[in-house]
């Protein structure tokens, strides 16, 4: 076999495999910083339990016997498994 043609093809195995360890690398480097950054800019405010259900009960769109029949339903499906 030809030593040169090996030697080339090890070389460029072991660039292909540099530059995307290089741009993994980068990658999550990039991504760890955006990730603590956003967290240091955006502040979230806790949402209590009661406070969150007691909106989706009031804003909820959904007639209370429509959601006793799709509730049924739901459970009947389970039912079968």
């Amino acid at each position: 076999m030809d030593s040169t043609l090996i030697s080339q093809g090890l070389d460029l195995m072991l660039y292909g495999m540099g530059t995307v360890f290089t741009f993994l690398t980068l990658l999550v480097g990039v991504t760890t910083l955006m990730s603590k950054t956003v967290n240091k800019l955006v502040v979230e405010q806790p949402e209590t339990a009661v406070s969150s259900v007691a909106t989706v009960l009031v804003q909820s769109p959904v007639e209370p016997r429509i959601a006793k029949v799709i509730q049924a339903a739901i459970d009947q499906h389970r039912s079968k498994k």
